[in-house]
């Protein structure tokens, strides 16, 4: 069994890509299963407002981005648009080049959980 998160990463044309990943669980005993240990830096949380939209912009460090409710689209350099709702998990590493654009869908107030690798 295996976790399924989305990878956002810089290519080598300059452009942000998306890529499909799965975490192992690597043990599943009376409590559930378990991936390894993930090193982090630090955790933070966000909220954004129900008409939030950012437009072109680099993640400002490699992070997973835990999504808890809400609805977006994000879009990549590449032209490919997906959509994210609460309980999906991004792995955010394009720091460099055009990166990625973010919006709302739900027209709620979104809630996340930012979780640093650096």
């Amino acid at each position: 069994m295996t976790m399924k998160i989305t990878r956002i990463y810089t290519g080598p044309d300059g452009e942000s890509h998306f890529e499909d990943m799965e975490i192992e669980y690597i043990s599943s005993g009376p409590i559930g299963k378990l991936s390894a240990w993930q090193p982090v830096t630090r955790l933070a949380f966000r909220e954004t407002a129900a008409d939030y939209e950012y437009d072109w912009h680099v993640a400002p460090r490699r992070q997973y981005i835990v999504m808890l409710d809400g609805h977006i689209e994000v879009e990549v350099g590449d032209g490919t648009k997906r959509e994210f709702r609460g309980g999906d998990v991004l792995l955010v590493e394009d720091t460099t080049g055009r990166g990625h654009r973010t919006r709302e869908l739900s027209g709620k107030p979104r809630r996340s959980l930012f979780i640093a690798l650096d």
